[in-house]
């Protein structure tokens, strides 16, 4: 993809569109609202900023340079007029400004950022680019349509994360539950419905600044290539699909379930998937018959060894908090956790709630969203089962559910400066709710203890002090971070 190819058609104009003489536009990327968020009560209008410095590294950067500056300028131009006069008729738009672009041959921005990483109030924003150069006034908003392709996305699945991080603490708490689980309590499982793999690995960063646990093994290379990170980012355990458990028969399921935990992971974590036919049978006879064998399992390196039970269809609360509505004593109406404990025990933890023995478990990923993960944790502390009994796959339900307007992000222009003359500009549609209502001039952002708050109309000297930090320009980043560096920021509030 020839990053120059990144935009809606509309941007390709709007160079002779603006004033003549234009020389700076100044532009910012904020969350507006969060009124279509599938958020819990609670939420506190403040979003995970996470995402930027892997665009910068891997589009602004890389694909800058491999696809256009590193490109021979004759045949980029050609191609790029070629798309144009196909599609918007000959000779509509003039090459000379991207022809000199390719001359200068970096990219004239300059963006200054609060911290990756930051949870960041509503109607507040994340960055700022502004033209470094006034020939190219009209780069700053020609990279807009890339922006915010790019970006919300890890910026929304990483505040759904931490939605996600917030509720599991809570009923861990209430329930005694160890808290050094959480980590591992929500396990992405959204690669393979997202929106293509890069599309996966960014919203899986997302997922990994509040977790550990995942199964998009790209979101990992991306925390590494593009974040610096050097330590373990993610980690996941050996599981099986319906593939496996079909190849081997219905007939022979159970010696499937024997195989893979006595001979191919007798140590360590293994995950089964175990509804291919009859999950009632596998979680009450099955793990009768095999008890010894689960029970000899050995730890691994860290110390773990279990056997873990996956559900994956019909609905999730009464698989496994049970039916209310099935007939006493089955175990349709005890729920998977109940008959775990009722063959494996365990132990009680301190607030006097059921923990299973450490050497089986559960996980249950199909279709899991905030609100079912909270009936799941409700109904196990109706019960008396802790929370940490279960991990919840996280998957394109919750990941894929999701839209650039989940918490309203936009980039908006609000400074410009034209033959010398500096211009704070905005829009406030009077057909509007006021969500799109924007700031206007020059924007600094404070921390105060109600969070970032905004203070629009700036001096220069004003926009200069603040919490926002240069991260990028002129083709450089020049204030790397460390995955690890962000993580931390967002534990620390």
């Amino acid at each position: 993809m020839n990053p120059l190819m990144a935009i809606d058609f509309y941007k390709a104009d709007h160079r002779r569109q603006y004033p003549a003489n234009t020389e700076y536009v100044y532009s910012n990327f904020t969350p507006r609202s969060s009124r279509l968020a599938s958020v819990l009560p609670g939420f506190d209008d403040r979003v995970v900023f996470v995402g930027l410095q892997g665009y910068i590294n891997r589009v602004l950067i890389e694909q800058w340079n491999r696809e256009f500056f590193n490109k021979p300028k004759a045949n980029v131009i050609a191609k790029y007029k070629r798309r144009m006069d196909t599609s918007l008729g000959e000779g509509a738009i003039p090459t000379d400004h991207i022809e000199a672009l390719h001359d200068l041959g970096y990219l004239p921005l300059k963006i200054k950022a609060l911290p990756e990483g930051s949870r960041v109030n509503i109607q507040v924003p994340l960055f700022t680019v502004v033209n470094s150069k006034p020939e190219f006034f009209w780069l700053t908003n020609y990279i807009e349509t890339s922006i915010s392709a790019e970006i919300w996305k890890p910026c929304t699945t990483a505040t759904i994360a931490y939605e996600y991080k917030r509720l599991l603490t809570e009923y861990a708490i209430r329930t005694g539950a160890p808290l050094e689980t959480v980590a591992i309590q929500g396990h992405d499982f959204s690669c393979r419905g997202m929106s293509g793999v890069e599309d996966a690995a960014q919203a899986g960063i997302g997922h990994l600044t509040s977790f550990i646990g995942t199964d998009t093994v790209a979101a990992i290379d991306y925390a590494e290539d593009y974040y610096g990170a050097t330590e373990v980012v993610g980690v996941s355990v050996p599981a099986t699909e319906h593939s496996v458990m079909c190849m081997g028969t219905k007939d022979s399921e159970i010696d499937t379930f024997r195989r893979l935990i006595t001979e191919l992971y007798p140590r360590g974590i293994v995950s089964i998937v175990s509804d291919t036919w009859d999950f009632w049978k596998v979680i009450t006879e099955y793990a009768v018959t095999l008890k010894d064998d689960i029970l000899d399992r050995q730890p691994n390196e860290i110390g773990l060894a279990k056997t873990v039970f996956r559900p994956d269809s019909g609905d999730p609360v009464k698989i496994i908090c049970g039916d209310p509505g099935a007939a006493a004593g089955t175990p349709e109406y005890k729920g998977a956790v109940e008959c775990l404990w009722d063959i494996f025990g365990g132990a009680v933890s301190e607030k006097g709630y059921k923990l299973l023995n450490e050497r089986v478990g559960l996980i249950y990923g199909d279709s899991i969203t905030l609100e079912r993960a909270k009936a799941i944790l409700e109904g196990l502390e109706a019960k008396g089962f802790a929370s940490t009994n279960l991990v919840f796959g996280i998957g394109a339900y919750t990941y894929q559910y999701l839209t650039r307007d989940t918490f309203g992000f936009a980039m908006k222009a609000t400074w410009g400066q034209v033959a010398g003359e500096p211009r704070a500009i905005y829009k406030d549609p009077k057909t509007d709710s006021g969500d799109k209502r924007s700031a206007a001039g020059l924007l600094r952002i404070e921390k105060t203890e109600n969070g970032f708050e905004l203070f629009d109309r700036q001096t220069a000297a004003e926009e200069d002090r603040g919490e926002f930090t240069t991260v990028f320009e002129n083709g450089v980043l020049t204030a790397p971070v460390t995955f690890e560096a962000i993580k931390a920021h967002l534990a620390a509030g």
